[in-house]
């Protein structure tokens, strides 16, 4: 069977947040999924505060996934200044690390933007007044059109958009108000709906609600590990 007609089956995951002592350990984690999945996704943050010495211990861990793994970088890959080191070494691993790009896997397109705080529907922050305010929000189009330009790239009839900060405030919902405009944005979404999109993943806000909708109709899934999931598990289980 062509692999465009065969369902795959992606595992999706975020905020694994692996800290440089040892403590945490995803080697069983990332051995179940390459059981039931033929795909992991990670949504982001995928060391605690973005050290090197973290990322290598998950690429370690990573060594027991059989399957293809796609990720994005979140806000805590970003803390200590150190992405490049950090994207050397998980890339080094094997990791599809995604930053305005597409890859096609078992026929299916993958998309990864980080994306960026800014608000939803008409809270969403303007680019009015002082300076810094500006710089935040050209961050924030600066990450849609960067996403947009992915989304150009698939060929694929099937795509799977990948982002850490949240595109709709449905998957937020559980987290205090006050913090909403910096979980994500609503560009994201504006941007997404453009186009042809199978499901949307995305990770950062721990106490948010696990799925919703873009106002075009597309799937949302918030999978940052602390939320509760239709598996039971730290992972969501979606297919394609």
């Amino acid at each position: 069977m062509d692999d465009q007609r065969k369902s795959v089956k992606v595992a999706a995951v975020a905020d694994l947040h692996m800290t440089e002592d040892g403590a945490k350990s995803y080697k069983d984690l990332f051995g179940e999924i390459s059981l039931v999945a033929d795909v992991l996704v990670i949504a982001g943050d995928l060391t605690d505060l973005g050290r090197p010495k973290e990322a290598e211990l998950l690429a370690s861990d990573l060594r027991h996934c059989t399957v293809p793994t796609v990720a994005v970088l979140g806000n805590h890959d970003h803390e200590s200044g150190q992405v490049d080191d950090i994207c050397k070494i998980l890339t080094d691993a094997g990791v599809k690390l995604l930053n305005g790009h597409a890859a096609e896997i078992a026929g299916v397109g993958f998309v990864g933007v980080k994306g960026f705080a800014g608000g939803f529907g008409r809270h969403m922050l303007g680019s009015f007044g002082e300076t810094a305010i500006k710089a935040m929000v050209a961050e924030s189009v600066e990450e849609s059109m960067r996403l947009e330009n992915a989304m150009r790239q698939v060929r694929s009839d099937r795509s799977l958009v990948v982002l850490h900060y949240a595109p709709i405030a449905e998957t937020v919902a559980g987290e205090p108000l006050e913090i909403y405009p910096f979980l994500g944005s609503s560009r994201l979404a504006e941007t997404i709906d453009r186009f042809r999109v199978n499901a949307v993943v995305h990770g950062h806000a721990h106490r948010g609600s696990y799925e919703g909708r873009t106002p075009g109709g597309a799937p949302v899934y918030n999978v940052a590990a602390h939320v509760e999931k239709p598996t039971g598990k730290p992972y969501a289980l979606l297919e394609l």
